[in-house]
């Protein structure tokens, strides 16, 4: 039989399995998260996602330059405008871009920063000299009279190339912003996931590319 006298046990101590008084001051802390969730590839995933939804702008470009690259207006076709040899260059320069992210890729695996650094600016390099190539083949084709308002052909060429350009010169940022990151915080598992989402980026870049060259290029030029 208890003695009337002695103190109730306190609740924390009478009842076994319960919460620690910490946990019985906040019971509302149990419903939420007390650290950052973030399911592994969950942003490669998302990524991902993005990369089709761009396949899809894309693929509508390409279809509008099928259906409108031969409507000339009795203005230049392809064959009179385009420079093959400046073409190729260019497209050198954007696929061996590709190859100096593959090397700076490598280097990450080899957990060393300043090496990826080198082979990401070599990439900005080319992917600007991708850029100035295009943008003075525009200028010329415009001050030769060609701009995008004299025919449907031209219309779809530079809704295409350009929207590809565009694409290249947002990458370019993307990079630059990036090696400053690296710069600051290093190869942290942030910044790997960010390097990782830029190849796929850049890559993807070059994939299109290719098609723009064969389609619009070099079948621009057949008779």
């Amino acid at each position: 039989m208890r003695n009337p006298t002695a103190p109730l046990p306190s609740p924390a101590i009478a009842t076994a399995g319960t919460a620690p008084p910490q946990a019985a001051a906040h019971p509302s802390a149990r419903y939420y998260l007390t650290h950052e969730h973030h399911p592994a590839n969950s942003t490669l995933l998302g990524f991902w996602l993005y990369l089709m939804s761009d396949c899809l702008v894309f693929a509508c470009l390409f279809a509008a330059y099928a259906v409108l690259g031969r409507s000339y207006a009795a203005g230049p076709s392809g064959a009179d405008l385009f420079d093959l040899p400046l073409v190729a260059v260019n497209t050198s320069l954007l696929l061996l871009s590709s190859i100096t992210y593959g090397f700076a890729m490598l280097e990450m695996q080899k957990n060393k920063l300043r090496p990826v650094l080198i082979w990401l600016g070599i990439t900005g390099l080319l992917g600007a000299g991708f850029i100035g190539l295009e943008l003075y083949e525009f200028m010329h084709l415009i001050h030769e009279g060609a701009g995008p308002q004299r025919s449907a052909f031209l219309t779809s060429f530079f809704a295409l190339v350009g929207t590809h350009g565009l694409h290249v010169t947002f990458g370019i940022v993307w990079l630059v912003t990036l090696m400053f990151q690296l710069k600051r915080h290093g190869l942290g598992l942030e910044n790997r996931r960010r390097l990782m989402c830029l190849s796929m980026f850049w890559h993807f870049l070059d994939v299109v590319w290719i098609g723009v060259f064969t389609f619009v290029y070099l079948m621009g030029v057949l008779p």
